[in-house]
């Protein structure tokens, strides 16, 4: 019992980091491009050309910097979600295996929000300078962050959280109860296998929907989007099985409550 009783801290520990790192995503990708903060573009040189940027050392500096964090978290995401690598994590920390995953998968983060250099100096795609555009736009982009993280939100809910952050597995370990994966059924199971990010439009919508696109916000959204973009690989039978899975659980929440005793 002690060794299980060690097993809960441990995945509620790994629990609280990837939290608190979501929380800290959502200031870095939408608070502080919408609300303030580090400025993206600014200054007399903001609009440069992207040839002249190219030739700045300091631009490019920053740049090769942020490009390091971001495929340090790329790596380090898809390595550890290879079968080798589960096998070997599984193998030396069992049940917590999944709980590891996410706590890495935080730090690597939190490392990508915290030294990265912001390139005011550089050139910008677009950026709503002029009225009304400079009033309507970051509202609209607002409205749209908001939206897209409400739904980011209830499709983690949908694709039951507990068993991505590595609760239930604890939990059902503790208990006794075995795998939570052993009870999915083979169409979870290959839906599971071809869909890596469950939320990728919306974080789409995050990372491009901005008034302004500055050079490191361009290179954070390209990069990730390709990311985002190689590990989909779902077909018309995955569709299907993800869509009677969405009205099931509108069919459960939609369902009356028993009232008292008749």
């Amino acid at each position: 019992m002690a060794p299980a009783l060690l097993l809960v801290p441990a995945a509620l520990a790994s629990f609280i980091l990837a939290f608190g790192t979501g929380v800290e995503f959502v200031r870095f990708t939408s608070l502080r491009p919408l609300l303030g903060g580090i400025p993206e573009s600014g200054g007399p040189d903001a609009r440069r050309g992207w040839l002249a940027a190219l030739q700045d050392r300091s631009i490019l500096t920053s740049l090769a910097w942020d490009l390091g964090l971001l495929l340090l978290f790329v790596v380090q995401h898809s390595l550890m979600a290879t079968e080798t690598v589960k096998e070997w994590t599984s193998r030396y920390f069992g049940v917590l295996q999944r709980s590891l995953y996410v706590a890495c998968t935080a730090l690597a983060l939190q490392l990508v929000m915290r030294y990265w250099e912001a390139v005011p100096r550089g050139p910008v795609l677009w950026e709503a300078r002029a009225e009304p555009w400079a009033t309507w736009v970051p509202l609209l982009c607002f409205v749209l962050h908001v939206v897209s993280w409400l739904l980011i939100f209830s499709i983690l809910l949908v694709f039951d959280y507990a068993e991505l952050m590595g609760l239930k597995q604890v939990y059902y370990h503790v208990l006794g109860l075995g795998e939570p994966l052993a009870l999915k059924s083979p169409r979870a199971l290959r839906l599971f296998s071809h869909l890596r990010h469950p939320v990728c439009v919306e974080l789409l919508t995050v990372l491009w929907v901005v008034p302004t696109l500055g050079t490191d916000r361009l290179l954070l959204a390209l990069l990730l989007t390709l990311y985002l973009g190689l590990a989909h690989g779902l077909d018309q039978q995955d569709l299907r099985y993800l869509r009677s899975q969405l009205q099931r659980k509108l069919q459960l929440l939609s369902r009356p409550q028993d009232g008292g005793a008749e």
